[in-house]
């Protein structure tokens, strides 16, 4: 008897295990049958008694732990006996001990490759068990299996491994239970994860997942579930997996964990080297060797087929299955070892690909699924290094179900969609499959076919067209494609986001390298993408520059190919003209052989036609072709696989012609002559059609084809043999001259196959609906195979990938159109909410691509498009998705709106209808009411709160709602209230259905859009602002519904806005300022009051703000006042301006800055109204600023100082209330004062050079104004030169005003300005007040030079009169003694202005002149320098000879003036008679001559008050005179003697004055008086100078032109008295008349002075003149004299002077 179990199997480890197994299989086995068996069972159970594990050797290389090889041996021995023994009762234990020592770890350190090893032979004999047909024997097979292949402890590869899973794959296939089924595939799958998780990681200690039974049954075998078979499944996979649980011996379960989960402890030893070798240690490749054969064999396993005989083989099929699912589960989790080593790359290349190729010709929908989703792996995980096949395979399995409209398979297309959802959800392989196959000239275009493909599934089949599809199942395509494009145009979206994110995390990156590496984080696991590896070895990162250039060579390259499927000629021409292809026939013929897209039809036309180049081409082209040792009718085959024969006989013979020439260079041997193949070639073509032309009734025999060809070589026949297998080839194989023209996108559709020589050999793969690769398909595999590897013997493909969002651009060009007409297809036409809800998803994403990427066109697309399913244009036919729709255009305003820019316009134009709506549906009367009704009529009106009220009769009325139930188009602009067309009851229940659809959407949703601005960026809320403004224009400018909504927001936006930094809201407020201007100045009174308020609320809030110092925000805020205010028509408009400005002075005084300019600016254009009552207004407030606040005017901006003056100077001008204008002077004085005493804090930053100069610019003072003391002397300058301007007003209360108080300023003020600013004050303030009488002289001066042009009086150019004349003189004479020495430099414009005075016609001015000039040189006498007083002088000399040219031009005008002698009216007929002078010239004459008359007497008046001002100033103060000044004076007397006796000697212009002053009866010219005034000042100065210069004396000869004087007086004299030479010879004289005897007594008094003179001179003095007198004297004493007083005078000047000189000699 045995011992108790406890004592079994004795004290090894392995004991325990074995013990208790073997005492099982003892109990339960046939003694007689199996006695070898209980003998060695009991003979192990006696050997393990005996022994102990060998502890000083516990990792030794024997298979069983701590034990040796021998002992191992004879220890599983009993096991492999029993499980060999086909017994289930024993079978069934051994296999559990064999699964525990598998799981404990207990069997280890070996290697088991063949039948050499014990263990081999243990596992051999396990896997034989399974034939036993038991359920239960088939699951603890497979778990010994799984727990041999899991545990780390020993190393199966090879045939042991591969004989491993053909007994898992034999249990599946032939398993007795559904649950035994999906063990086995469970267990396969987990087994492959295991495997290849250790290929990955090149160990076998690599941590794996559990594979997860319900997702391995995705594809097939859900119909092996009973109950509860799955989850029994994955708890019997996961027991496997998790077993670590070892005998009952704590010591001994955590040795054994120990030594199995620290495998690496080892001890050196020489027969341990397979154990490093196999538990991975250095690196070793076994593992990987294995796992490569493994997946090698899966591959060839999936790829069998059925027989002939057998053509529904189910095994088989299952088979392949299985094999196919295994691939998917090792695809599905494959690692980088896949794409980084090369050898696995390989074989998936060129078996993986191969398999997927074969079995992509079944019909079983089940491996289509799989082929589906192993290629979803391959593009996630591998597309780098499959390039090539993925541009086969995704045509083939996608591209191809996509563009199948009217008959695909529902499961086949589902699975597709389905795949193609999965495929967009991962955004890199969306960008990367455009990348790499859109913009490569030799790929497909993938992305731009996939979004065509989805738009055609979109739109379902063509009407009319004849479809397999039921109803239900086209829109099951149909929301699935939109789901698939909505997905699409959502990865692009995260993408992009992602790259945006990472560039602005990453700003300094300086390539696209760069730019990717930084990108790519390190692996964690096998389950990544491709994008993970895009730093392979071949790919490239390339810049997005040299993409638009590829894909714009790709688009011209399939331009060229379109044009040459219309035109071959023209396309050609286009390529080569593009320079596309070469020019020589070679090059042509290459395209054409090459290109993909070409018709095949049309290239057979080119080839055909007659003209010189296309014949080249197709010589070219069949030249091409090497026919070598190729049968005739394979030659010809290939020949015309690439294009389609014409159908013109002749092009054919052209065509056929080549071909034969070619064919025998190639094959000299084979005819006669040319001649021979061409005949033939042209049978065979003739042949073909026959045998495979359904309407050919009567076939062509064998026999009629060799008659047919008799004697055409060259005579001779040709073998019989030859011509019937000839025969045979074109009657069972078709040559297919255009495989693909059935299909309608077959060279656009398939390009690839162009591109790998596959045309017509995927198609036929494509046709076959069997399981068995024969006839043709078998020779299309074979083809396809030998691309394959000719493929991998060429470079690789460099795969692109890139990280620059601008890719995106020429993504959106390709799909944008196909989304939007796939999305609005949907959304009009589905109710759905499901598939309306994805097109408004889509609509989103898509605006969110093409506004963040700057694509203006598309983005406005969308939008535009998402706004028109609003409906809110419409609303009766409103519905759910339309609410949705509304719901989408608050999404996309909130979500993108900083990239919106225009497309604003459209989403606020929805808000405002939205809003609308809203108030219909309220029964809130129009906007139209409160804007042209009072408020007393707004309050009357009853307001109904409910919907309910809008279903009574009498608000169905309403026009309003009339209008908006009739709905229009969704670019109407306004409700058209009285358009035609009539509303139904329908429409109007069905639009108040709609508004309580409305309700969805709340007014804090509608209101969060205009309260999120505050968060758009710089640019976005400045587009928002105009886009805000446009709509709000369209909303005012209704003439019939004006709306205010926009309005309102508008107020509320810059209010959420105000604090953004100073440029944006400069750029804002710039929109919003021209917005308030434009409708401010709108023709609708209503509307622009509107306006002006809202401006106004905003204006107040604005002004809550305070502003900082030198800044302009206020101003530019209240400018729309100004503009408004100067530009607006409307008096009520003015005037509510003015209330407003009124109302933010008074209320906001304290926080107004740089605002007050634009106040000053709105009261300075109030002040100029044409409205008093306006003008009133705006004084008032004006009267408050400057009383109350007028520190705050320049609190922190001086030059609002300026401003001030100017408004207030605007008030004096008005001339609606001259109160007002003395106001507005008295404040102008007021102002004065407080800039004298400092009133107002002047900002420092405010001063300075460029503050000085800029204001200097604007005052016009020039360079003159030097601000070297106080910076704030330049706000006098407007003050000042403002009150100047007053004193030439018409009213002379406001001239003398305005002019006291100037005068009065500067006389208070004066101290404080420098003498720099007196000149700045003299020329803008001063001077200008004397503007009058310069302009008078100037006046006189011009009147001096010609005749008027009118018979009315010259008019009196002096606008002052004489009381304001004497004012100025006197304030200006009192300025300047005042403040001599700091104006003195001005001392010579002022004299100058003096002398004006003088000059000025009329005695006012002259006398006021004069008083003015004496007075200021009397006060000045003892300040006046030497220079200065000859300034004074000059200036009276200069006023003298001024108008001495001009008046002399005027006086010779006389000679051309006829007047007549008679004065009488009734001689004037008799005159004319003559003379043939009509009356108008006579009263022209007249007029003129009356005119020199006046003018004349003016320049007599002002030369005598010069004579009069220079010999009273030098009488007063002779004594104070420098020589300099003294001889200007000579100058002037002399000057003007010269000129009096020039104009007396004008005798004919003096009598023809004298005869107009008899006719006009006006007093003659005083020119004597004039002359004789003249000589006596002049000799009066001269007696003087005589006596009392005598310093003079000598230098300026004054003795000498005394007597000169007296000498020409004397003449004169004498020249009246008529003695003349001629009466000295006649010694006669005759009577003088009346007229000169009265000349004679006027000039009597002048004679005796010079005579008393002569008289007065000294004995020698007279001696030296006495010479030239004597003669006067003489004839004196013979003239006629009007006095006897000169006989006397006369007589004494003989006796005193000239009686002594002749005495003495």
């Amino acid at each position: 008897m045995m011992s108790t179990p406890q004592t079994l199997g004795g004290a090894s480890r392995c004991g325990w295990v074995l013990g208790p197994s073997l005492d099982k299989i003892i109990k339960n086995v046939a003694w007689r049958k199996h006695s070898h068996l209980v003998s060695a069972c009991k003979s192990v159970l006696d050997k393990l008694e005996s022994l102990a594990d060998d502890a000083s050797d516990p990792t030794s290389c024997s298979p069983i732990y701590g034990l040796s090889s021998s002992d191992a041996d004879f220890l599983l021995q009993p096991l492999i006996m029993a499980l060999e023994s086909a017994s289930p009762k024993v079978v069934e234990p051994a296999l559990d001990c064999v699964f525990r020592l598998f799981s404990f770890g207990i069997i280890r350190r070996c290697e088991i490759k063949d039948n050499s090893s014990i263990i081999f032979r243990l596992i051999d004999s396990v896997c034989k068990c399974s034939a036993l047909g038991e359920e239960a024997i088939e699951l603890a097979v497979l778990k010994v299996l799984l727990s041999a292949v899991r545990s780390p402890c020993i190393h199966i590869r090879g045939d042991c491994l591969v004989y491993i899973v053909r007994s898992c794959y034999n249990i599946y296939l032939g398993g007795q239970s559904g649950t035994t089924q999906i063990c086995a595939k469970s267990v396969l799958a987990q087994m492959m994860i295991i495997i290849f998780t250790r290929v990955e990681e090149n160990s076998m200690f690599a941590d794996f997942k559990n594979v997860v039974v319900f997702e391995l049954l995705e594809f097939a075998d859900r119909n092996l579930n009973e109950g509860n078979s799955i989850h029994f499944s994955q708890n019997f996979i996961n027991e496997i997996v998790e077993a670590k649980q070892s005998p009952p011996d704590v010591k001994l379960s955590l040795d054994l964990q120990s030594g199995a989960n620290h495998p690496k402890k080892e001890i050196d030893g020489g027969k341990c080297d397979l154990v490093n070798k196999v538990a991975g240690l250095g690196g070793y490749s076994e593992i990987r060797d294995d796992g490569f054969t493994l997946y090698k064999n899966l591959c060839k396993l999936s790829m069998k087929f059925s027989s002939q005989e057998h053509s529904d083989d189910q095994i088989l099929l299952r088979g392949k299955l299985l094999s196919l699912e295994l691939s998917n589960v090792i695809m599905a989790n494959a690692g980088p070892i896949w794409r980084t080593n090369e050898r696995f790359l390989n074989v998936v290349k060129q078996y993986l690909c191969l398999s997927l190729l074969k079995n992509s010709a079944l019909s079983v929908m089940t491996i289509f699924q799989l082929l589906c989703s192993i290629f979803h792996h391959l593009l996630s995980k591998f597309r780098s290094g499959l390039k090539s096949e993925i541009g086969i395979f995704f045509p083939m399995l996608i591209i191809r179900v996509l563009e199948n409209v009217l008959q695909p398979s529902f499961l086949q297309k589902m699975t597709v969609l389905s795949l193609v959802e999965k495929i967009s959800q991962d955004s890199q392989i969306i960008i990367d499959i455009f990348v790499n196959y859109d913009c490569d000239v030799e790929a497909p275009n993938i992305f731009e076919r996939t979004v065509n493909g989805l738009l055609k599934t979109t739109l379902g089949p063509p009407t009319g067209s004849t479809t397999s599809l039921s109803p239900a199942q086209d829109m099951t395509f149909r929301h699935e494609s939109v789901k698939c494009l909505v997905r699409i145009i959502k990865s692009m979206g995260s993408w992009m986001d992602q790259q945006l994110k990472v560039g602005d995390l990453n700003p300094s990156k300086h390539s696209d390298k760069e730019n990717l590496t930084e990108d790519i984080s390190p692996l964690e696991d096998a389950n990544f993408s491709d994008y993970e590896l895009h730093s392979d070895t071949n790919s490239e990162f390339p810049n997005t520059a040299s993409l638009e250039q590829r894909r714009a060579y790709k688009l011209e390259i399939q331009k060229g190919v379109a044009l040459f499927n219309r035109k071959p000629s023209k396309g050609i021409e286009y390529l080569i003209n593009t320079k596309k292809i070469g020019s020589s026939p070679e090059e042509v013929a290459s395209f054409l052989k090459s290109a993909s897209g070409l018709n095949e039809s049309m290239i057979g036309d080119y080839f055909g036609e007659r003209e010189e180049f296309p014949m080249k081409v197709m010589h070219a082209y069949v030249d091409s072709f090497d026919f070598a040792k190729m049968g005739f009718g394979e030659a010809i085959r290939y020949f015309l696989r690439g294009f389609k024969l014409p159908g013109e006989a002749q092009k054919i013979d052209r065509i056929m012609e080549k071909f034969a020439e070619r064919y025998c260079k190639c094959n000299p041997n084979s005819f006669t002559s040319a001649d021979t193949a061409y005949v033939l070639a042209y049978s065979v073509i003739l042949l073909n059609t026959d045998a495979h032309n359904s309407m050919v009734k009567d076939k062509m025999t064998k026999a009629d084809f060799i008659r047919n060809n008799r004697g055409i070589d060259d005579g001779k026949d040709l073998p019989v043999d030859y011509l019937g297998t000839l025969y045979d080839q074109i009657v069972k194989n078709e040559i297919k001259m255009n495989t693909e023209s059935s299909a309608p996108q077959s060279k656009h559709g398939n390009s690839l196959n162009k591109l790998l020589g596959l045309d017509g050999i995927l198609n036929l793969v494509w046709k076959q609906t069997e399981e068995k690769p024969l006839g043709a398909n078998g020779y299309a595999i074979r083809h396809i195979q030998e691309q394959f590897k000719a493929n991998s013997s060429k470079p690789e493909d460099i795969y692109y990938s890139v990280a620059d969002p601008a890719i995106l651009r020429f993504m959106v060009e390709v799909c944008w159109g196909p989304m939007l007409a796939a999305f609005s297809v949907t959304l009009d036409q589905s109710d759905d909410k499901e598939a309306t809800t994805q097109c408004l998803q889509g609509f989103r994403h898509a605006v969110h691509v093409t506004a963040v990427m700057g694509m203006h066109t598309q983005r406005d697309a969308f939008v535009t498009t998402v706004a028109k399913f609003t409906y809110l244009h419409c609303a009766a036919d409103m519905k759910q998705k339309n609410v949705d729709a509304v719901k989408a255009i608050i999404s996309i305003a909130i979500e993108d709106g900083n990239y919106l820019q225009d497309a604003w316009e459209h989403i606020l134009t929805c808000l405002s209808r939205f809003e609308h709506l809203q108030l219909l549906g309220e029964g809130a009367p129009p906007d139209a009411s409160f804007l042209n009704t009072p408020n007393s009529d707004i309050e009357e009106k009853p307001k109904s709160l409910n919907f309910s009220s809008l279903k009574k009769k009498e608000t169905l009325q309403n026009p309003a709602v009339m209008a908006v139930v009739r709905g229009g188009s969704y670019d109407s602009t306004s409700v058209r209230f009285y358009s035609s067309g009539l509303v139904t009851p329908e429409q109007i229940n069905n639009f108040i259905s709609n508004l309580h659809l409305l309700d969805q959407i709340g007014n804090f949703e509608l209101n969060h859009i205009f309260a999120h601005s505050q968060r758009l960026n710089s640019d976005a809320i400045v587009s928002f602002v105009k886009a805000l403004c446009k709509v709000s224009i369209s909303e005012l400018q209704s003439p019939t519904d004006p709306r205010v909504f926009s309005l309102t927001k508008m107020v509320e936006v810059a209010h959420y806005n105000m604090n953004r930094i100073r440029l944006v809201w400069s750029r804002i407020w710039s929109v919003l300022s021209e917005f308030f201007v434009s409708v401010g100045l709108s023709e609708n009174l209503s509307v622009a009051i509107f306006v002006m308020d809202s401006l106004r609320q905003l204006a107040m809030k604005f002004l809550e703000r305070e502003e900082l110092a030198n800044y302009n925000f206020q101003n530019e805020f209240l400018r729309p006042f100004v503009v408004v205010m100067e530009k607006s028509s409307s008096t009520e408009i003015r005037e509510l301006i003015v209330r407003c400005i009124s109302q933010m002075v008074l209320s906001r005084f304290n926080n107004i800055k740089s605002g007050w300019k634009s106040v000053f600016m709105v009261l300075t254009a109030a002040a100029a109204d044409e409205r008093k009552s306006i003008v009133l207004l705006a004084f008032e407030t004006m009267e408050k600023i400057v009383r109350d606040y007028f520190a705050y005017i320049t609190e922190t901006e001086t030059l609002t100082f300026t401003d001030c003056v100017k408004c207030l100077i605007t008030f004096t001008n008005n001339r609606f209330n001259s109160d007002v204008s003395l106001n507005a002077i008295a404040f102008l004085r007021y102002c004065a004062v407080k800039l004298a005493d400092g009133g107002f804090a002047c900002n420092e930053h405010s001063k300075g050079d460029n503050l000085c100069s800029s204001v200097v610019q604007e005052t016009a003072l020039g360079g003159q104004m030097c601000m070297d003391k106080d910076d704030y002397m330049h706000f006098w300058v407007p003050l000042l030169s403002g009150l100047s301007r007053l004193t030439s007003d018409p009213r002379p209360a406001i001239r003398k005003s305005s002019l006291e108080v100037l005068f009065n300023i500067l006389k208070d003020h004066g101290h404080l300005f420098p003498q720099p600013f007196w000149a700045s004050v003299f020329s803008s303030a001063i001077f200008p007040t004397f503007s009058f009488a310069n302009d008078s002289n100037e006046t006189q001066k011009e009147d001096d030079c010609c005749l008027p042009t009118s018979r009315s009086p010259p008019p009196d150019k002096s606008s002052g009169d004489s009381e304001t004349n004497i004012v100025a003189a006197e304030c200006l004479t009192d300025l300047v003694v005042h403040f001599f020495d700091l104006v003195r430099t001005q001392l010579r414009k002022v004299v100058s202005i003096l002398v004006a005075f003088i000059r000025s016609p009329g005695q006012g001015p002259s006398s006021v002149g004069v008083a003015a000039l004496m007075r200021l040189a009397a006060d000045l006498r003892g300040k006046l320098s030497e220079e200065e007083w000859r300034d004074i002088f000059l200036c009276l000399k200069e006023a003298a000879g001024s108008s001495l040219p001009s008046f002399t031009k005027l006086l010779k005008s006389m000679n051309h003036i006829e007047v007549p002698d008679i004065a009488y009216p009734n001689n004037r007929m008799e005159l004319s008679s003559d003379h043939a002078v009509t009356d108008d010239d006579f009263e022209d004459n007249l007029q003129n001559a009356s005119y020199i008359v006046s003018r004349m007497k003016s320049h007599i008046t002002v030369q005598l008050l010069i004579i009069q001002v220079v010999s009273d100033l030098y009488r007063m103060h002779w004594q104070s005179l420098p020589l300099d000044a003294v001889t200007i004076i000579l100058e002037i007397f002399s000057s003007i003697a010269t000129h009096s006796r020039e104009l007396n000697s004008e005798t004919i212009i003096l009598q023809k004055l004298e005869k107009t002053c008899s006719i006009l009866e006006i007093s003659d010219p005083p020119t004597v008086h004039f002359e004789i005034e003249s000589y006596q000042n002049y000799l009066n100065f001269l007696r003087d100078l005589l006596m009392n210069n005598p310093f003079l004396l000598a230098e300026k000869k004054i003795e000498a032109e005394l007597v000169s004087v007296c000498e020409k007086v004397l003449q004169i004299y004498l020249d009246c008295a008529a003695v003349s030479k001629q009466h000295k010879k006649l010694h006669c004289f005759l009577p003088l008349g009346s007229a000169k005897k009265e000349e004679l007594a006027a000039r009597t008094p002048l004679v005796l002075s010079v005579m008393r003179i002569l008289g007065s001179l000294e004995r020698d003095r007279f001696r030296r003149y006495v010479s030239q007198l004597f003669p006067r004297l003489v004839d004196l004493v013979r003239s006629e004299h009007s006095s006897r007083e000169v006989q006397h005078v006369l007589s004494d000047v003989f006796q005193s002077c000239v009686g002594p000189i002749i005495l003495m000699k």
